[in-house]
């Protein structure tokens, strides 16, 4: 089961990855503007920050559909016919992956957004950590906040259980520590 999760979701996977080396390059450094503007709400701190930008959220839709799109050639083979829970409620054609990687990455940029909201109002700056008990729920949520959103969708076109859907939750997270950690060690991410 838990490699029939990976398969189904690995094109979030592969496209976070992408998104977050994009997110180093001069194109995204020339485009990047913040999706609040920099504007500041009546207790004086940004809505989102400087991190939540409108080239990251349109470039996550962006990679997760050509991903979605790529994975599902992948998928057609034999030994992957079956193992990926998505393909077992909607068929899987270029315009229904390019569909569903499309409501994956808004689903995944979308509910990061209330972690940056939250984040900004205790006084975290983006892209930094705290300590004590308010930094590792920081930390905790920041893993997780995505595959939420992400997980979600799949709910409305696959049927799995409670426990599936916490699954997803806790593989999700550990997955996102250990990317992290990798991009870290290649000092793509500032920080884990």
């Amino acid at each position: 089961m838990i490699l029939n999760m990976y398969i189904t979701l690995m094109p979030v996977i592969i496209a976070g990855i992408i998104n977050m080396i994009f997110t180093k390059t001069s194109v995204y450094r020339k485009y990047r503007y913040p999706i609040d503007g920099g504007k500041k709400l009546k207790d004086g701190k940004r809505l989102f920050g400087d991190n939540k930008t409108w080239i990251g959220f349109f470039s996550m839709i962006i990679f997760t559909s050509l991903a979605q799109i790529i994975w599902g050639s992948i998928c057609s083979f034999n030994w992957f016919i079956g193992r990926n829970y998505l393909y077992n409620a909607i068929e899987n054609t270029v315009l229904n992956n390019l569909f569903i990687g499309a409501l994956f990455g808004l689903a995944y940029v979308l509910c990061e957004l209330p972690n940056s909201y939250i984040k900004r109002r205790i006084d975290i700056a983006p892209g930094k950590t705290v300590t004590g008990v308010k930094g590792v729920i920081c930390y905790l949520f920041d893993q997780i906040d995505s595959i939420i959103g992400v997980t979600l969708i799949l709910c409305i076109w696959c049927k799995i259980t409670l426990f599936q859907f916490l699954l997803y939750i806790f593989l999700g997270g550990i997955t996102h520590i250990i990317v992290n950690l990798i991009l870290y060690g290649l000092r793509i991410r500032k920080n884990i």
